[in-house]
């Protein structure tokens, strides 16, 4: 960008100098603008500025610049967590209640993606949808193919080489979320595998995406996931959701919970309402308990 804006400014002034015949002022003129440039480009290079301007372009440390905005992007999102246990998968997510004029349930983050594949998001919204598309492509598309469920090690592989292929070009930006992908069939049992901004993808029990990832990440390994039921751990989906919110700066959000496991047949579908009012009503009475053991203690 640079190079250009100096070429563009020793174009005109060229053609200036060639208005006016002045040859000694047009020498004068092409050494101090590429003098400008070989400036420029020192500068540039010294102190960093300028590689965040592309995500095809590396840092001198090794780092791409636009890839991490993108994940700051998920980072300053609300929270999503999926948990595998030994019949089935747990999806729960914060959704933030930016107005009191949105319509309940507008908004969602949790996306089906086939009928045994569902998908919670952290991030630009628009950008998750997108990718939810692409998903619901690449399963259709296998499906058709082979006559039989897209295996979720294949999907999250082909959905994250998609991701990739944005952080390789200038005239493309990297994608602003991450998403965390769940299944179950009889053959592999409960999948769980997770995509960031960058193009990675790792199967996990636990992970958690959005701005208390890491609080979420300590809370759920404290689980014993591989010996519990989707029933059981609703609950504990719903607890963790409740511990890492931030009544201070988030006032109010809407509690996503959906599963997929045997208690669903294989299907992924939104946990029942009476079983969700329950995990809520678990989550808040854990919180008070907790809350009244400590003033207890003081």
């Amino acid at each position: 960008m640079f190079a250009c804006s100096a070429r563009l400014l020793l174009y005109v002034k060229t053609f200036s100098c060639w208005l006016v015949n002045d040859w000694d002022v047009l020498k004068h003129i092409r050494r101090s603008c590429y003098k400008g440039v070989f400036k420029v480009f020192n500068t540039m290079s010294s102190i960093g500025t300028g590689y965040d301007l592309s995500a095809s372009t590396f840092s001198p440390d090794g780092r791409v610049f636009q890839v991490e905005y993108a994940m700051k992007a998920v980072e300053n999102s609300s929270t999503a967590i999926g948990i595998r246990c030994k019949d089935g998968v747990v999806f729960g997510v914060e959704k933030l209640v930016l107005s009191k004029l949105y319509e309940q349930g507008s908004n969602k983050r949790i996306f089906n993606v086939d009928r045994h594949v569902g998908m919670a998001v952290a991030g630009l919204l628009a950008d998750a949808r997108s990718l939810s598309e692409v998903a619901r492509e690449e399963a259709s598309n296998f499906r058709s193919n082979y006559g039989h469920n897209i295996p979720l090690k294949y999907l999250s592989e082909r959905v994250a080489m998609y991701v990739h292929a944005y952080t390789l070009y200038s005239a493309v930006r990297p994608f602003g979320c991450s998403f965390i992908l769940g299944s179950y069939d009889q053959d592999d049992g409960p999948q769980l595998y997770m995509v960031d901004p960058s193009g990675i993808s790792f199967g996990y029990w636990g992970c958690a995406i959005g701005k208390a990832k890491q609080a979420a990440k300590t809370e759920i390994e404290k689980l014993q996931m591989k010996d519990m039921t989707c029933r059981e751990l609703v609950k504990e989906v719903a607890k963790i959701i409740y511990i890492v919110h931030d009544e201070v700066k988030d006032k109010a959000f809407e509690l996503e919970l959906s599963w997929v496991g045997e208690v669903t047949n294989g299907k992924h579908e939104l946990v029942p309402k009476d079983i969700r009012v329950e995990a809520e009503k678990y989550a808040k009475d854990s919180l008070e308990e907790e809350d009244d053991s400590e003033e207890d203690n003081m």
